[in-house]
């Protein structure tokens, strides 16, 4: 049996078997439209999301299957004092498949080691990883660039706390000759223990997005998360570091991407969404296409 907890537990050639998933869902989906039928995805979402959880309801139902669970952890029995290793064990009686989000880093791996016969799929733990965002800024990249390699990111924004960055760095570090750019405040630079498999000649860190975007072939934006922050007063200080607009897009490659996991807050403005280089609402639906062949493929395993 096999799970999703992080980026890495897919080889590149994995990823590549999923991609051609993807391709063939988008071009007949009525061909998977019954591939989950008498399965059920139980869907755990201990902190508030919109578009992973959506996307992954979207995606069983897409595929024939159903869904249980909830999208707020004051309706479970946790707030009761039960622990999440017995309620993965009760969930398992129930689902054929789980994808689960929680606030507590390592959360995803935990259920991992209690279940016995159900694929966990981390839908985000933490400020830790968010693998299947991974999945969907991958085939997005895929989609646009064709291909990986010679690529120079720029992550830009939150990058202490943004698990969808932590990931995706981690997935595109495994391919040749990309160049990372980590653009931040002092206070939000990326954790050593995400660069530290990095070659130092392949990143450099900046606090200036003006200086290094006519650089970039993919621009990553992320949102400062207030619901990580201490201090309010921290907060309200860094939220606006990095705003990006029209103006500074003109310094930008031509063929660039602009990808965010949203939500958006006001890092992007609203101007933006109409220049062809900004893609996030598209990664979105490709994530969704991304989850249906992730299910197909971890159903598949644990079958076999």
């Amino acid at each position: 049996m096999k799970h999703l907890i992080e980026p890495l537990d897919f080889t590149i050639e994995e990823y590549e078997k999923l991609f051609s998933l993807v391709d063939d869902i988008i071009a007949k989906p009525e061909e998977f439209s019954h591939f989950c039928d008498n399965k059920l995805l139980a869907s755990l979402f201990f902190e508030p999301s919109t578009r992973t959880r959506l996307s992954f309801e979207t995606a069983m139902e897409r595929l024939g299957g159903k869904v249980i669970g909830f999208s707020d952890a004051g309706v479970s029995s946790s707030t009761k004092g039960e622990t999440l290793a017995d309620t993965i064990r009760v969930i398992e009686n129930y689902a054929d498949i789980c994808a689960m989000r929680h606030p507590k880093e390592g959360a995803a791996l935990l259920a991992s080691k209690v279940v016995k016969n159900m694929p966990i799929i981390n839908a985000g733990d933490g400020g830790h990883e968010h693998p299947t965002q991974t999945l969907a800024d991958l085939i997005t990249i895929r989609h646009y660039k064709g291909r990986f390699d010679n690529l120079t990111i720029g992550f830009c924004g939150d990058l202490k706390f943004g698990r969808t960055i932590h990931s995706l760095a981690r997935a595109l570090n495994r391919y040749k000759n990309v160049k990372f750019i980590f653009i931040s405040p002092e206070e939000l630079k990326m954790p050593e223990v995400f660069k530290q498999n990095i070659k130092k000649e392949n990143y450099k860190e900046t606090d200036s997005l003006v200086d290094v975007i006519g650089d970039l072939d993919i621009l990553y934006m992320s949102r400062v998360q207030k619901e990580r922050f201490v201090s309010s007063d921290e907060y309200e200080r860094l939220k606006d570091f990095f705003i990006l607009d029209r103006e500074k897009l003109k310094h930008a490659k031509d063929d660039m991407i602009i990808l965010h996991p949203l939500p958006r807050v006001n890092e992007i403005a609203p101007e933006v969404d109409s220049d062809e280089r900004a893609v996030y609402f598209q990664q979105t639906k490709f994530g969704m296409f991304g989850r249906m062949a992730l299910i197909i493929t971890l159903l598949e395993a644990k079958n076999d």
